[in-house]
């Protein structure tokens, strides 16, 4: 097959750079040709990520240290740059990619959020403020069009993407109320990304389930908030509560929102069928999600209930949060944006069980 994109990989040694790598190597136009890490610089990156020591060709080669400066050096040498870093430090490194001609899809929260003021009251001053209203929102089931032929991409969060696939519909088609939506989301450890901390060690989290950054605290709100708005046209409020879950890979999220008084569920199930069609995105019926069935695979499950007592919209997703919640849909983004199909090189069978 022709066409084949060279690809970088800035902060290739954590959980997402390493996902990356390897739905990287099962993409037939595709090529890895730079892999680059800030805390692992000048080590193997089969030393760094065991994982690819059965691909020699991946296995041996060096993680370089790089910085913004840098960017040109890389200019002719790669097509596309994946960037896989801490918030701040991402922008400044997409923006001197982008600056050269290079195609950048960004993995942080860095040019998620298109005001400035938003991003600066949530993350802190941003680096490239001029940039946040030319990067395309990655989540392709909703920004498909814009993404077609996108320079610079930037690839949902985690738990937004859980909480806005199955609002998106019921939102959109004006199917539930804007006022009172709760999103309450239950993560994976890996979410927390490779760096220990003590509220990821084994001992402290293997059984236990807790909440965290809760009552607006946690920065995907304003993520979610602000591509919920412009679904439903007007800006909106929820509440949303994380939970930290013991198991590697996967979230849950369920989303309760008012139903309006026409509202059936056969509507619900039909909107989203409508939206999401042949995407990676399935809508189930009978069953419920459940994360084992999406663990490791590019792919979504929602379904829907409604609770007749309150008339209660219950909207459910599970995805992988390493997946479709951050590099697979980076790369599907990537496929939008190129034209091409957007499973190409993609999983979509889960590892089961």
């Amino acid at each position: 097959m022709t066409d084949v994109l060279r690809v970088g990989i800035v902060g290739a040694g954590g959980y997402t750079g390493s996902e990356l790598l390897r739905l990287c190597q099962g993409h037939p136009r595709l090529s890895v040709e730079f892999v680059a890490a800030r805390d692992n610089a000048g080590k193997a990156l089969g030393d760094v990520l065991p994982s690819v020591l059965g691909v020699p060709e991946l296995a041996g080669r060096l993680l370089e240290r790089f910085e913004p400066e840098q960017a040109r050096n890389l200019a002719g040498r790669i097509d596309v740059a994946f960037t896989a870093l801490p918030h701040a430090a991402s922008a400044k490194v997409a923006a001197a990619l982008w600056q050269q001609g290079i195609q950048v899809i960004d993995l942080s929260a860095d040019y998620r959020l298109r005001d400035a003021e938003v991003y600066e009251r949530t993350y802190g001053p941003h680096p490239h403020p001029e940039l946040l209203e030319t990067a395309v929102y990655g989540l392709v089931e909703l920004h498909r069009d814009a993404l077609r032929g996108a320079r610079l991409i930037a690839a949902p969060g985690c738990y937004p993407t859980s909480a806005i696939l199955p609002l998106a519909p019921l939102l959109a088609n004006q199917l539930v109320e804007l006022e009172g939506i709760i999103i309450d989301a239950k993560s994976g450890v890996s979410g927390a990304g490779r760096k220990p901390l003590p509220s990821t060690h084994f001992s402290e989290c293997s059984e236990g389930l807790r909440p965290y950054k809760v009552a607006g605290a946690h920065r995907h709100t304003p993520e979610i908030e602000q591509e919920l708005g412009r679904l439903a046209g007007a800006p909106l409020q929820v509440v949303f509560t994380p939970n930290l879950c013991p198991m590697t890979r996967g979230i849950l999220a369920v989303a309760y929102a008012r139903a309006k008084p026409s509202t059936t569920l056969a509507q619900c199930v039909e909107a989203a069928r409508q939206m999401f069609g042949s995407t990676l995105v399935h809508v189930l019926e009978e069953a419920l999600p459940d994360t084992l069935w999406v663990r490791g695979s590019a792919c979504a499950h929602v379904a829907y209930r409604i609770d007749e007592r309150t008339r209660t919209v219950l909207a459910m997703c599970t995805l992988d949060n390493l997946a479709k919640g951050a590099s697979s849909q980076a790369l599907q983004a990537l496929n939008a944006a190129r034209g091409w199909d957007d499973a190409l090189g993609l999983p979509r069978i889960a590892m089961f069980p």
